[in-house]
């Protein structure tokens, strides 16, 4: 049987170079690696000598290039960005050269363009969407703890964030999501906003400038901000309340933060501010080992009395978290595990599955408490 050929844009950068790594861990040798720079390219892949790997200089926002990436490949794996400027233009290149597309981000604008050009299913394509950690993995991971000793679940918490370098990509990103991220050309989400009574419910929440969890070192910023992504997992879980928090270790990127919104309202150049937001982390990281964490609390109820199960996941970068689950959509595509259609990745991968390659890989350590530390395949404590 011939290997399929998987192109992953954007493989020289933080994610797709992990991406890379994920792929070959799965079996996959058929790689094409595509970006904007051919010694990058050549350094990727060097890593595996033995692998089938081709090098394209590919990029994003020019038609031609990308199509002469996408050309020949059986599926596409976009590590590349910004995504809310990108919107569905990668996946869009791949449809037309026949191939199915995983985006590692993508979220609801891509959705939106694809299904208006016509859904893919009618071709038998298949297009996951927000295959990453934030969007993705933050829908996953609770989609597994409901599953863990309780019997039913009404109450999340979850705090995420961590110290690490912010890309350019992801900087821009943060700029374009806080505007036209979300769907119908909304922001991304609200600041402030919560779950009550099954609905989103505006300023529900405060911040914390300075204050402690027990999952983060040392002092941290509180940001509630509840986004479509989180909007939705409380409809599937059936959560009559959901709090959800950005956590911001550094002081340099926590003032950045703070001040954002109010300075692109102003007309601030918004590539401007996401230069300064990347140099804001790099002055924080300074020092400091970077880390990453998603911390997250369901109540419910268990043999029909009240009880908790929790989980926290701990790893070095959110870049491999990332890659470890576009990898994984782009497996699940390959073998006939998502359906044709547009899909979001939290709807078409088994979080056990997922759980247990972070687990198996050492993506991430990731420790249950509660009702969840008794689960079958928890060992010692640490997934």
């Amino acid at each position: 049987m011939t290997e399929p050929v998987i192109g992953v844009l954007g493989a020289s950068g933080a994610v797709g170079r992990a991406a890379v790594r994920e792929l070959r861990a799965l079996g996959h040798t058929g790689l094409r690696l595509g970006g904007r720079t051919a010694s990058a390219l050549c350094a990727v892949a060097e890593e595996d000598p033995i692998g089938h790997h081709e090098t394209v200089c590919a990029d994003a926002t020019a038609p031609d290039g990308l199509r002469a990436f996408t050309e020949g490949c059986d599926i596409v794996l976009n590590c590349a960005g910004p995504t809310y400027r990108l919107r569905a233009t990668v996946a869009s290149a791949a449809l037309a050269a026949g191939a199915d597309c995983v985006d590692v981000a993508g979220d609801d604008p891509a959705a939106e363009d694809l299904l208006a050009a016509g859904d893919p299913a009618r071709d038998g394509r298949t297009v996951v969407l927000s295959a990453g950690a934030l969007p993705g993995l933050s829908s996953l991971l609770p989609r597994w703890l409901a599953g863990q000793g309780l019997d039913g679940v009404s109450a999340l918490t979850a705090h995420c964030g961590g110290l690490e370098t912010c890309s350019p990509t992801v900087a821009h990103d943060l700029m374009l999501s806080l505007t036209s991220g979300g769907a119908d050309g909304a922001a991304y989400g609200e600041a402030l906003a919560a779950v009550r009574g099954g609905r989103r419910v505006p300023r529900a929440l405060r911040a914390a400038e300075d204050t402690e969890h027990h999952a983060f070192p040392g002092r941290v910023a509180l940001q509630p901000y509840l986004s479509g992504e989180s909007e939705r997992l409380a409809t599937v879980l059936g959560l009559d309340r959901l709090d959800w928090y950005n956590v911001h270790p550094g002081p340099a990127v926590r003032a950045l933060l703070n001040v954002l919104p109010g300075r692109l309202a102003a007309g601030d150049d918004p590539a401007e501010l996401a230069d300064r937001l990347f140099l804001a982390a790099d002055l924080d990281l300074a020092g400091r080992e970077p880390y990453y964490v998603m911390d997250f609390e369901l109540s419910g109820t268990a043999s029909g009395r009240p009880a908790t199960a929790g989980l926290t996941l701990r790893a070095a970068s959110s870049y491999r978290l990332t890659a470890a689950v576009g990898a994984l959509a782009v497996d699940a595509v390959l073998r006939a595990g998502a359906p044709a259609g547009v899909h979001f990745a939290r709807d078409v991968l088994d979080p056990g599955s997922v759980v247990r390659h972070l687990r198996d890989r050492g993506v991430a350590d990731l420790r249950p408490t509660g009702a969840a530390a008794g689960a079958d395949h928890v060992e010692e404590g640490v997934l």
